[in-house]
């Protein structure tokens, strides 16, 4: 890659760490802890929280617990890939999860005609405006780092997003019937060669909030729910604080 695309790459991440808090909508233990178990199918990754009552011995187990010691939270499996996404998520709070950090990781954030048929897929139409403002977010970033406002990824350089932890809240009480999923995440480009930039955004957060509608996790933004978000403690994998707040690392299913 010759060093212009190359800077255009590291100008195009820098953009995002400026963008990524506004792009899109988005304490606890765990997701299942503070969702409930809205019936999750046989087979599928669960964390029904515990029942039993806290002994001295383990409270201060967990006033040391950090989200890199405790248990990852296992992702579902994808049952199918329609419009740039995968599908076929269940009801419980481990569905909305799961749908959340693989949108996230597939969202095409500097396409806006591939980013526009994603969203169509997966926003709720009770959610207005939201598909527009999320693609001229994707224009606004395209003209920062010196693109056409409309187009694909430049030639010559991909992309790839990785979701570290997530902190899921209900934002319905134990029904979970629209949840807000926090997400820390690292963004890398990667060049013509196949060598990753030397500049890769870390550590960076954002949320949407998802409800069960027609059977799947759609985003949506609207008012009585969008005045319930909640924001979280910096996630730090080694951190108790993050652990107490709510921040559960994830895990892809093998």
């Amino acid at each position: 890659m010759s060093d212009s695309k190359t800077r255009k790459a590291r100008l195009t991440l820098a953009a995002l760490g400026v963008l990524a808090a506004g792009a899109l909508i988005g304490g606890g233990v765990t997701a299942a802890a503070l969702l409930g178990d809205d019936d999750p199918k046989p087979g599928k990754a669960s964390s029904a929280p515990t029942t039993a009552k806290p002994t001295a011995s383990s409270t201060g187990e967990q006033a040391a617990m950090t989200p890199d010691k405790a248990r990852k939270l296992v992702l579902e499996k994808p049952t199918g890939q329609k419009n740039g996404l995968s599908t076929g998520f269940s009801k419980g709070p481990v569905g909305a999860v799961s749908t959340a950090v693989y949108f996230w990781e597939e969202y095409a954030f500097l396409d806006d005609q591939k980013a526009r048929q994603q969203l169509e897929a997966i926003v709720s139409p009770d959610a207005d405006g939201y598909i527009d403002e999320q693609i001229s977010e994707v224009r606004k970033l395209r003209e920062q780092v010196g693109l056409p406002p409309s187009g694909g990824t430049p030639a010559g350089i991909t992309f790839s997003t990785t979701v570290n932890a997530v902190r899921a809240t209900s934002l319905t009480g134990t029904g979970g019937k629209v949840v807000q999923v926090w997400m820390n995440y690292d963004r890398y480009a990667t060049k013509a060669d196949g060598s990753p930039d030397d500049e890769p955004l870390k550590d960076q957060d954002t949320d949407l909030l998802l409800k069960w509608q027609d059977g799947a996790w759609k985003i949506t933004n609207e008012p009585q729910y969008w005045k319930k978000r909640s924001f979280p403690r910096a996630y730090f994998p080694d951190s108790h604080i993050s652990w107490a707040d709510g921040w559960q690392q994830v895990r892809h299913a093998d």
